[in-house]
């Protein structure tokens, strides 16, 4: 445990930080999820509603950090594919 004031401030300021990522990255994939399910259902509308939804969610994951932009542009990738396919 840090003894520095400054120290102690920037070990909860990181585990905040780190629970904020966390949340980012676990909203990408319960995103992906659910565009998965749209597309089994078929339902056309929804599956733009989705995947305009992780698109957005991962370019804010991109932007603040979270995750790293190949991963994010592998993901929306895979995430195409996966609308293509369903028209």
């Amino acid at each position: 445990m840090a003894n520095i004031k400054q120290q102690r401030k920037r070990i909860r300021i990181a585990a905040e930080e780190r629970l904020e990522n966390l949340r980012y990255r676990s909203t990408v994939k319960t995103l992906t999820k659910r565009l998965a399910a749209a597309v089994e259902r078929g339902d056309r509308e929804s599956v733009e509603a989705e995947h305009r939804n992780l698109v957005k969610w991962l370019d804010r994951a991109v932007a603040r950090g979270a995750l790293h932009r190949n991963t994010a542009a592998r993901r929306k990738s895979k995430a195409a594919k996966l609308v293509a396919g369903s028209s």
